[in-house]
């Protein structure tokens, strides 16, 4: 589990300094959208978790931000990357690393407008005990 953890943490670090952008999961998802733990590690005061986010086709993460940076790599499909002023902010084919900055100054969705499942591997660098992601209400965008 050591290994994977860090091969999956040293891939974010590189992919982020490549690319910006990301997605997460929220309250309330779409239907369908789950998420499944692949790793967990706390080091000091920081949780290191690896899950795989699984977006149906036509759903969405929710509106949300993290308490920590979040690192993630499209596995299949395309995410669709909002950001609070309803802009998009970046578009994700498979094989796309991406990453999300924190805090509540960040909000944001993640959506899936393909015909098929979304699935990211994603990384997230927290503060120890925080949860995954805290819910944010709609911006005032024209979707969810």
């Amino acid at each position: 589990m050591r290994t994977s953890l860090r091969a999956a943490t040293a891939g974010a670090v590189v992919a982020a300094t490549v690319l910006a952008g990301g997605t997460a999961h929220a309250t309330p998802p779409g239907p369908g959208v789950t998420a499944k733990l692949i790793a967990q590690e706390t080091v000091g005061d920081t949780d290191y978790i690896v899950r795989e986010i699984t977006v149906p086709p036509g759903q969405a993460t929710g509106w949300h931000f993290h308490d920590g940076p979040l690192y993630g790599y499209v596995q299949q499909g395309t995410l669709s990357h909002f950001d609070s002023t309803c802009a998009s902010d970046g578009v994700y084919t498979k094989g796309s690393a991406l990453q999300e900055p924190p805090g509540p100054g960040n909000v944001h969705i993640g959506r899936n407008l393909g015909d098929v499942p979304l699935v990211l591997t994603v990384l997230y660098v927290l503060p120890h005990g925080a949860p995954f992601s805290q819910d944010a209400p709609n911006p005032g965008c024209p979707f969810e």
